[in-house]
């Protein structure tokens, strides 16, 4: 089990980058959540098996048509097991 965070800057707000990001997850089996943060990034947390956490970093590095991400920065965390799926918060 692998727990990350993370934020990934560019032009990520307004182009579907969260839904992007939850069609990926739920496809990998993984837990967790994204968001938009405050200061106009996309912050995610992913839980799962460590093979699939790489899969999920590399399409947060792609992104969908209409993003352009400048940069990805992940944070390990202690694994909790607290998600039971995978959503979009606010």
């Amino acid at each position: 089990m692998r727990r990350v965070r993370i934020l990934i800057s560019g032009n990520v707000i307004g182009v579907s980058f969260r839904y992007f990001i939850k069609e990926k997850a739920l496809e990998l089996g993984l837990t967790g959540y994204v968001r938009n943060s405050e200061d106009k990034k996309v912050e995610a947390i992913f839980e799962g098996n460590p093979e699939k956490i790489n899969k999920i970093i590399h399409h947060c590095r792609q992104g969908p048509k209409g993003s352009k991400v400048t940069d990805v920065k992940i944070i390990e965390e202690q694994p909790k097991s607290s998600f039971k799926s995978f959503n979009i918060i606010k």
